[in-house]
């Protein structure tokens, strides 16, 4: 072996490192289409709940997306970087001094395009796998008396051994 084997050496790693680097020259592309882009996701967020509502499942998978939704709704509305560690005068941050320098005022920490990929992409693909659609699993369960965890599971005791016992 050497050095440099590893698991970005290998066959499948340099095919998902490609197949990164495409998906990302292409994201990096599509930024300029903001209006498509919020089109595009409104029409999937629909999609999404429409197939939701009609098959009756998947809550545990759309709890999950909107919990990611506003972890990334947040990561939106905070700033890049944190004013309180800059240097600040008594009237507040400071403005730029030299002619290159840009005034910012708000950097977020997420980029916008972020929001419009993954999240329900892969909701989407949950609801084709009756594997995420956890409450009619429990309901499978129930109806067949499974229950996977040991408390206030039954245990069958064998008959008492009361015989006598052969010493060898």
């Amino acid at each position: 072996m050497s050095e440099g084997d590893g698991v970005g050496d290998s066959v499948h790693g340099k095919f998902f490192t490609w197949l990164g680097q495409i998906y990302q020259s292409w994201l990096d592309k599509s930024t300029s289409y903001t209006a498509v882009w919020w089109v595009v996701t409104l029409g999937l967020s629909c999609v999404y709940m429409i197939r939701v509502y009609l098959l009756q499942g998947w809550y545990i998978v759309t709890y999950t997306l909107g919990i990611y939704h506003l972890n990334l709704f947040i990561a939106f509305l905070s700033p890049k970087v944190d004013l309180s560690l800059m240097e600040v005068s008594d009237d507040g941050p400071l403005l730029p001094t030299k002619q290159n320098e840009e005034f910012r005022p708000f950097i977020p920490r997420l980029p916008e395009f972020k929001f419009w990929h993954k999240g329900i992409f892969v909701a989407m693909v949950c609801t084709f796998f009756e594997a995420f659609n956890v409450p009619r699993q429990i309901k499978h369960m129930i109806k067949y008396w499974y229950i996977p965890f040991t408390h206030g599971k039954r245990r069958y005791k064998g008959k008492e051994d009361v015989g006598k016992t052969f010493a060898s």
